[in-house]
């Protein structure tokens, strides 16, 4: 079976590669799990799916799926989804050997690991406003051209997305 669906693979990026998707995504399962199984339409405020978005999604939108599941079943039903609600959600899937900071960061001297949450981070916000930068600069609190000379200094490519360079077509 697997040899005859393999004729044409298909390549689905990962959630954390389309990270300006799961509030969208969170949406849908919302409305999804209300309408399925009478679970309360809760609200999803902006905070609380920017804490969704910075989360590391190893079980993709499947762990995501769930993730929303958990929070309409033990969450309280007339309020919208909190900040904290989702915070504590993530503690149940951490695994509880898991570092406060990444082991290759600990190794850095202190500059260097600043820049590279800070590189993650601006990534991340700019992915999160689909590369609006003037959204970016209002929600990190920074001038927009203070925000370009910080993103040109650490490399921060100023779209939600790096393009992948396309192969030259052949001709027939």
């Amino acid at each position: 079976l697997f040899h005859r669906l393999n004729v044409i693979p298909i390549q689905v990026p990962d959630l954390r590669e389309r990270n300006e998707d799961i509030p969208l995504l969170a949406r849908h399962f919302l409305a999804e799990f209300h309408r399925e199984q009478g679970l309360a339409l809760r609200n999803l405020p902006e905070g609380a799916a920017a804490v969704l978005q910075s989360m590391e999604w190893s079980g993709n939108v499947r762990q995501l799926k769930n993730m929303i599941e958990r929070l309409l079943i033990l969450g309280n039903q007339h309020e919208p989804i909190d900040v904290q609600e989702v915070l504590a959600a993530e503690e149940t899937n951490r695994q509880p050997a898991q570092a406060a900071i990444p082991a290759a960061m600990a190794t850095l001297p202190l500059r260097e690991a600043r820049e590279v949450f800070e590189r993650e981070y601006l990534r991340t916000q700019v992915a999160r406003f689909s590369g609006n930068i003037s959204r970016t600069a209002d929600f990190v609190g920074m001038e927009r051209s203070a925000l370009h000379r910080k993103m040109k200094s650490l490399q921060v490519p100023n779209s939600a997305r790096i393009k992948e360079p396309t192969e030259p077509e052949a001709e027939n």
